[in-house]
Protein backbone atom coordinates (compact mmCIF):
# COMPACT_ATOMS: atom_id res chain seq x y z
CA UNK A 1 0.00 0.00 0.00
CA UNK A 2 1.17 3.31 -1.27
CA UNK A 3 0.67 6.31 1.57
CA UNK A 4 1.35 10.06 1.15
CA UNK A 5 2.09 11.61 3.84
CA UNK A 6 -0.32 14.57 3.98
CA UNK A 7 1.37 18.29 3.44
CA UNK A 8 2.04 20.27 6.93
CA UNK A 9 0.13 23.44 6.70
CA UNK A 10 3.48 25.32 8.16
CA UNK A 11 7.11 24.07 6.10
CA UNK A 12 9.72 23.69 8.08
CA UNK A 13 12.37 25.45 6.26
CA UNK A 14 15.48 23.79 5.29
CA UNK A 15 17.48 26.40 6.80
CA UNK A 16 16.02 26.09 10.35
CA UNK A 17 17.92 25.23 13.30
CA UNK A 18 16.55 22.28 15.54
CA UNK A 19 17.23 23.94 18.76
CA UNK A 20 15.99 21.43 21.04
CA UNK A 21 15.66 17.23 21.03
CA UNK A 22 13.12 15.92 23.21
CA UNK A 23 11.85 12.50 23.47
CA UNK A 24 8.84 13.26 21.30
CA UNK A 25 9.28 16.47 19.99
CA UNK A 26 12.32 18.28 18.41
CA UNK A 27 11.89 22.49 17.88
CA UNK A 28 12.50 23.95 15.31
CA UNK A 29 13.29 28.20 14.99
CA UNK A 30 14.54 29.90 11.34
CA UNK A 31 14.26 33.43 10.65
CA UNK A 32 10.91 34.45 8.94
CA UNK A 33 10.89 37.70 6.61
CA UNK A 34 6.85 39.42 7.36
CA UNK A 35 5.17 41.48 5.26
CA UNK A 36 5.80 44.62 6.31
CA UNK A 37 9.95 43.99 5.71
CA UNK A 38 10.41 43.17 9.51
CA UNK A 39 11.98 39.97 10.65
CA UNK A 40 10.68 37.08 13.43
CA UNK A 41 11.83 34.18 14.99
CA UNK A 42 9.41 31.20 14.07
CA UNK A 43 9.10 27.73 15.56
CA UNK A 44 7.49 24.78 15.14
CA UNK A 45 8.00 21.06 17.01
CA UNK A 46 8.16 18.17 15.20
CA UNK A 47 7.89 14.56 16.05
CA UNK A 48 7.09 11.16 14.84
CA UNK A 49 4.04 10.07 12.82
CA UNK A 50 1.61 7.76 13.91
CA UNK A 51 -1.49 5.51 13.49
CA UNK A 52 -5.02 4.86 14.59
CA UNK A 53 -6.33 1.58 14.19
CA UNK A 54 -10.55 0.97 14.28
CA UNK A 55 -10.41 -3.18 14.23
CA UNK A 56 -13.96 -4.35 12.95
CA UNK A 57 -14.68 -8.17 14.42
CA UNK A 58 -16.57 -10.52 12.39
CA UNK A 59 -19.91 -9.77 13.87
CA UNK A 60 -19.54 -5.93 12.94
CA UNK A 61 -18.32 -4.55 16.02
CA UNK A 62 -16.21 -2.24 16.05
CA UNK A 63 -12.93 -2.07 18.54
CA UNK A 64 -12.20 0.98 20.59
CA UNK A 65 -9.91 2.02 23.77
CA UNK A 66 -10.86 3.76 27.17
CA UNK A 67 -7.79 4.96 28.58
CA UNK A 68 -5.46 5.71 31.17
CA UNK A 69 -1.71 6.85 31.12
CA UNK A 70 0.36 8.74 33.88
CA UNK A 71 -0.34 12.51 33.50
CA UNK A 72 -3.17 12.51 31.21
CA UNK A 73 -7.17 12.78 31.84
CA UNK A 74 -8.45 9.57 30.77
CA UNK A 75 -9.79 8.72 27.30
CA UNK A 76 -11.64 6.99 24.77
CA UNK A 77 -9.97 6.28 21.75
CA UNK A 78 -8.32 3.96 18.89
CA UNK A 79 -5.71 1.31 19.31
CA UNK A 80 -2.79 2.60 18.22
CA UNK A 81 1.02 4.76 18.61
CA UNK A 82 3.97 6.20 17.38
CA UNK A 83 5.86 4.75 14.48
CA UNK A 84 9.63 2.85 15.33
CA UNK A 85 12.48 3.79 13.65
CA UNK A 86 12.58 2.13 10.37
CA UNK A 87 9.00 0.73 10.40
CA UNK A 88 6.15 1.80 7.79
CA UNK A 89 2.82 2.54 8.45
CA UNK A 90 1.20 -0.88 8.31
CA UNK A 91 4.01 -2.85 10.13
CA UNK A 92 2.98 0.25 12.86
CA UNK A 93 -0.80 -0.43 12.59
CA UNK A 94 -0.01 -4.51 12.84
CA UNK A 95 2.54 -3.89 15.68
CA UNK A 96 -0.46 -1.41 17.59
CA UNK A 97 -2.80 -3.81 17.13
CA UNK A 98 -1.48 -6.60 18.24
CA UNK A 99 0.04 -5.23 21.47
CA UNK A 100 -2.77 -2.85 22.40
CA UNK A 101 -5.66 -5.88 21.58
CA UNK A 102 -4.58 -9.37 20.76
CA UNK A 103 -6.05 -8.99 17.34
CA UNK A 104 -4.17 -9.61 13.62
CA UNK A 105 -5.74 -8.56 11.06
CA UNK A 106 -5.81 -9.73 7.08
CA UNK A 107 -6.65 -5.86 5.63
CA UNK A 108 -6.50 -2.28 6.54
CA UNK A 109 -8.31 0.42 4.87
CA UNK A 110 -6.72 4.03 5.48
CA UNK A 111 -9.54 5.78 6.95
CA UNK A 112 -7.82 9.17 6.83
CA UNK A 113 -4.55 10.61 6.70
CA UNK A 114 -3.64 14.52 8.31
CA UNK A 115 -1.88 16.85 10.17
CA UNK A 116 -3.96 18.45 12.26
CA UNK A 117 -1.68 21.07 13.51
CA UNK A 118 0.37 23.93 11.41
CA UNK A 119 2.50 23.89 15.05
CA UNK A 120 3.49 20.74 14.74
CA UNK A 121 5.28 18.84 11.62
CA UNK A 122 2.87 15.48 12.46
CA UNK A 123 0.88 13.16 10.78
CA UNK A 124 -2.06 10.87 11.74
CA UNK A 125 -2.69 8.11 9.29
CA UNK A 126 -6.46 5.98 10.57
CA UNK A 127 -6.88 2.98 9.63
CA UNK A 128 -10.04 0.36 9.57
CA UNK A 129 -8.79 -3.15 10.29
CA UNK A 130 -10.33 -6.64 8.86
CA UNK A 131 -10.38 -9.63 9.01
CA UNK A 132 -9.43 -9.75 12.14
CA UNK A 133 -8.33 -12.33 14.87
CA UNK A 134 -7.82 -12.35 18.68
CA UNK A 135 -4.65 -14.12 18.80
CA UNK A 136 -2.87 -12.92 21.94
CA UNK A 137 -3.20 -11.67 25.54
CA UNK A 138 -3.26 -7.72 25.33
CA UNK A 139 0.66 -6.52 25.78
CA UNK A 140 0.42 -2.79 26.49
CA UNK A 141 3.31 -0.60 27.38
CA UNK A 142 3.96 0.13 31.08
CA UNK A 143 2.45 3.66 31.19
CA UNK A 144 -0.69 1.96 29.50
CA UNK A 145 -4.01 1.15 30.66
CA UNK A 146 -6.54 -0.13 28.30
CA UNK A 147 -9.98 -1.63 28.36
CA UNK A 148 -11.42 -2.81 24.85
CA UNK A 149 -14.72 -2.05 23.93
CA UNK A 150 -17.18 -3.27 21.10
CA UNK A 151 -19.63 -0.70 19.60
CA UNK A 152 -21.81 -0.54 17.21
CA UNK A 153 -21.53 1.86 14.56
CA UNK A 154 -24.10 4.10 15.65
CA UNK A 155 -22.57 3.72 19.19
CA UNK A 156 -19.15 4.61 17.36
CA UNK A 157 -20.54 7.90 16.20
CA UNK A 158 -22.24 8.63 19.32
CA UNK A 159 -18.88 8.20 20.72
CA UNK A 160 -17.16 10.41 18.39
CA UNK A 161 -19.28 12.73 19.75
CA UNK A 162 -18.28 12.66 23.61
CA UNK A 163 -15.53 14.92 24.58
CA UNK A 164 -13.76 12.13 25.83
CA UNK A 165 -13.00 11.11 22.47
CA UNK A 166 -9.57 11.86 21.87
CA UNK A 167 -9.52 11.02 18.11
CA UNK A 168 -10.62 14.53 16.71
CA UNK A 169 -9.56 13.87 13.28
CA UNK A 170 -11.60 10.96 13.15
CA UNK A 171 -14.84 12.47 14.68
CA UNK A 172 -14.61 15.42 11.52
CA UNK A 173 -14.58 12.51 9.23
CA UNK A 174 -16.92 10.82 10.36
CA UNK A 175 -19.67 14.11 10.78
CA UNK A 176 -18.18 14.72 7.39
CA UNK A 177 -19.08 11.56 5.81
CA UNK A 178 -22.55 11.99 7.72
CA UNK A 179 -23.68 15.19 6.22
CA UNK A 180 -23.52 13.49 2.76
CA UNK A 181 -26.36 12.14 1.10
CA UNK A 182 -24.98 8.62 1.14
CA UNK A 183 -22.49 9.35 3.99
CA UNK A 184 -24.01 6.82 6.51
CA UNK A 185 -24.59 4.23 4.01
CA UNK A 186 -21.00 4.60 2.98
CA UNK A 187 -19.77 4.62 6.42
CA UNK A 188 -21.80 1.01 7.31
CA UNK A 189 -20.37 -0.43 4.15
CA UNK A 190 -16.53 1.08 5.36
CA UNK A 191 -16.94 -0.51 8.94
CA UNK A 192 -18.31 -3.76 7.64
CA UNK A 193 -16.57 -6.76 8.52
CA UNK A 194 -16.27 -7.78 4.57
Amino acid sequence: MNIERPNSKLLIPPDATRVFKGKIFDVYQWEQKLFDGSKAVFEKLKRRDSVNVFPVTDDGKIIVTEQEQPAHVPFWGSIGGGREDGESLLECARRELLEESGYTAEKFILFSATQPSSIIDWAIYSFIAKGCRKILDPAPDAGEKITLHYLTLDEFIELARNPKFRDLEVSLNIFRAIATKDGYENLKSLFSPE
